[in-house]
């Protein structure tokens, strides 16, 4: 048996693998290099595979050109090659498939991606991309290692902490189209820190009981903060995660952008403008300059190029200059400013028209996003001061008289974080708030590979799974609600109530079931019926059960479902049910609504959107 750990990113993806009947001197984690085409005809193999999908046309390439070692025939591409060619083609290149999978404001099953494409051009879901991310590691696993394949390994595929239920089974059905059968997902920052647990054997000389451990990953498309509580039991220290942040669009890919439109700034002064595929072009330009001009202190400046557009290209290439100075501008006064911990994240009123694209942060300053993640993260109701408890009851977590949780250390993850500079001043930031609420200042844990640390990670969380190491503590990393609607006599002008309730507690463990002590509810079947479910990160000691009637803007709804239910007797009985709450071993919640006569209805978090306004259902005697 092999533990078998995927990094899906937005960007990228990471493979790795443990041997799992090795003993403990020869189990070190592995990296797997995944195939991939790099020119027409050309394979070649690296650590990271670029998470873009490239929808070719019939007769576009000749014949064999795209074809892998284990796939002929095909016209779609898939890393190195797609990204290169789709900056050279608009509308054919699908990218951030990720971050449209948790996006509620899209139908996530339907046919959307590149939503660039001209009328009439191929186009795939979010989940159907997804799906060709993780087939393509698959079969190049499949074909590297016949001797052992994929559907005979344990596989940990990691997800943002900040999933809701929705993307976390649209992933999960990915991966099981894509051929992956013994399956778990992990998040993505825990996967992180079981890098570095497993880097580091001596971790308990570097932390001890009450310490609390922030993890920042700031990856290439997406920005995810947790708290990860260390508490001893018997003697023995144990990990609990205990608050994990928002999903927020907002990574390394809004930095090269950034710095592409200064220099297209420049060019434009100069009376050269760019369309939108010299753009893409310069986008990822300056992604290689960005990365040169930080890992050499002795570089100042580096020129980009890009062809120029028109029937003659000799001589047309643009040219522009990034210097160290427009990055340490742009990316660390704008992504990481010096802040305080009370300023929280800018909201800009939307524009009544708007492109249809992701919906990204518009506040792009990630240091005013921990402010507000570090304050939200307080338990609810817990007067501030040194030593309240944790979220779940996990020992005690530092908070400052203001509110602000304190961090004792903080383990960085993310290719963002490889310049120093950007290390250097989000812990510059971090600690001047934490001395200011009269802490010592956190310590940076030794580092692990920020750009492979997630895959690794999860490759060692399958054989921690198996009983070898030490786990941490997470569950269900927000509380979920179910909304109900008030009975009460018809009233002209106003819509009855609806309340809140709590359906699946902060932490609840995977694997483990629950029926929720609130009594009966009347259920509709036969007819269609909308259910909505809300869900909430700062929430986290709200009881299973617990009816919630004020809530203000605490709750997120999640997509409304619109189904159904099957039903034996007429169309619109109503039955009274209770409710039964699972999480499954994978992490995937689900609802059931029981009947006293053994009838049950389960209620699955919507997959398709509330646009298509349908929604799936399962009954069962």
């Amino acid at each position: 048996m092999r533990f078998l750990g995927i990094d899906l990113g937005t960007t990228n993806c990471g493979f790795a693998w443990m041997d799992g009947e090795a003993d403990e001197n020869n189990a070190a984690v592995q990296a797997f290099d995944v195939p991939r085409l790099v020119s027409p005809g050309e394979v070649n193999t690296e650590p990271l595979l670029e998470s873009c999908l490239y929808l070719s046309q019939p007769g576009e390439f000749g014949e064999g050109a795209l074809d892998l070692p284990w796939r002929q025939g095909s016209l779609e591409i898939v890393g190195r090659f797609a990204h290169r060619r789709g900056a050279e083609t608009l509308g054919r290149l699908v990218t951030s498939a990720k971050s449209w999978l948790c996006y509620t404001g899209a139908d996530r099953t339907a046919a959307i991606l590149p939503p660039n494409a001209q009328p009439g051009a191929s186009k795939v879901s979010p989940l159907d991309a997804s799906r060709r991310y993780l087939e393509h590691m698959r079969a190049a696993w499949d074909y590297e290692h016949p001797e052992a394949p994929c559907a005979q390994q344990t596989v940990v595929l990691t997800v943002p902490a900040s999933f809701d239920a929705v993307a976390r089974e649209l992933t999960e059905r990915a991966a099981h189209e894509a051929g992956f059968r013994n399956l778990v997902l992990l998040e993505e920052p825990q996967a992180a820190f079981y890098a570095w647990l497993d880097r580091y054997p001596d971790w308990r000389e570097h932390v001890g009981e009450g310490d609390l451990v922030l993890v920042i990953d700031v990856g290439g498309g997406t920005t995810d903060f947790t708290l990860v509580a260390v508490s001893a039991e018997q003697g023995d220290l144990c990990l609990n995660r205990v608050a994990v942040g928002d999903h927020l669009l907002l990574g390394g890919d809004n930095m090269d952008l950034a710095l592409a439109h200064s220099v297209a700034a420049q060019l434009a002064a100069a009376g050269r403008r760019l369309d939108q595929i010299q753009m893409h072009g310069l986008w990822q330009q300056c992604r290689a300059a960005k990365e040169r001009l930080l890992s050499n202190p002795d570089s100042r400046e580096e020129t980009v190029s890009i062809l120029g557009r028109g029937s003659s290209l000799i001589g047309g290439s643009l040219r522009g200059k990034l210097t160290r100075e427009d990055v340490e501008r742009l990316l660390i006064d704008g992504f990481f400013p010096v802040t305080s911990g009370e300023e929280m994240p800018e909201r800009r009123k939307a524009g009544g028209l708007m492109e249809v694209g992701l919906p990204y942060e518009p506040d792009a300053a990630i240091t005013r996003h921990l402010a507000r993640f570090l304050r939200q993260a307080a338990s609810r109701n817990e007067p501030a001061g040194e030593g309240g408890p944790a979220a779940g009851g996990y020992g005690k977590v530092r908070r400052g008289p203001s509110g602000l949780t304190c961090p004792t250390h903080v383990l960085l993850n993310g290719g963002v974080f490889q310049a120093s500079l950007l290390r250097d001043r989000v812990m510059q930031v971090l600690n001047s708030w934490i001395t200011g609420e009269g802490f010592e200042p956190a310590q940076v844990l030794p580092g692990e590979d920020l750009m492979h640390a997630v895959a690794r990670g999860a490759a060692v969380y399958g054989k921690v799974r198996a009983g070898h190491g030490i786990r941490i503590r997470g569950g269900v990393p927000r509380t979920y609600y179910v909304g109900i609607e008030s009975s009460m006599p018809a009233v002209p002008g106003f819509s009855p109530p609806l309340r809140a309730l709590t359906v699946a507690p902060f932490g609840m463990e995977e694997g483990t079931g629950a029926k929720v002590p609130a009594g009966e509810f009347s259920l509709v079947i036969g007819e269609p019926a909308e259910f909505r479910f809300f869900s909430s990160s700062s929430r986290r000691n709200d009881e299973l059960g617990a009816m919630i009637d004020d809530y203000a803007d605490e709750l997120e709804e999640l997509s409304p479902i619109q189904v159904c239910l099957p039903a034996e007797g007429a169309a619109g009985n109503r039955v009274h049910v209770t409710l039964e709450t699972n999480v499954t071993a994978t992490g995937v919640l689900e609802l059931w609504c029981a009947a006293q006569n053994g009838r049950r209805w389960k209620l699955e978090f919507q997959v398709r959107e509330a646009a298509s306004q349908r929604g799936r259902s399962q009954g069962r005697s």
